[in-house]
């Protein structure tokens, strides 16, 4: 389970400048940037399932190596989806109706 680390790192750091690239240059666009999002949690399922989880070490040993390698690197690998409510916040009407809906049930802001 030897990496070429500097090779590794200086192509990893090379496509993500890529990608962030392309974000910016289509960021005017939100369904070209869902696409790329789209895209990259692709690429990380089809990663995962096809590369990731057959390369996993079969001894205890080389696991137990392993789990303490991405601890110290900073954690699983994770993509988080934007939830629906966070998404709504981006939208003034929707801000209005929720607020108006919520003074009708009774809630408010205080306490």
């Amino acid at each position: 389970m030897t990496t070429d680390s500097t090779g590794l790192e200086s192509q990893l750091q090379a496509m993500m400048n890529q990608v962030w690239n392309l974000a910016q240059e289509r960021q005017e666009d939100s369904q070209a940037v869902l696409s790329l999002l789209q895209a990259l949690e692709s690429l990380h399922r089809d990663i995962r399932e096809q590369i990731f989880l057959p390369s996993l070490p079969n001894t205890r040993h080389e696991l137990e190596k392993l789990l303490r390698e991405i601890e110290e690197k900073g954690g699983w690998p994770y993509i988080e989806r934007m939830k629906l409510q966070a998404f709504l916040r981006n939208f003034p009407e929707f801000n209005q109706v929720n607020s108006e809906t919520d003074k009708l049930a009774g809630k408010s802001g205080e306490g």
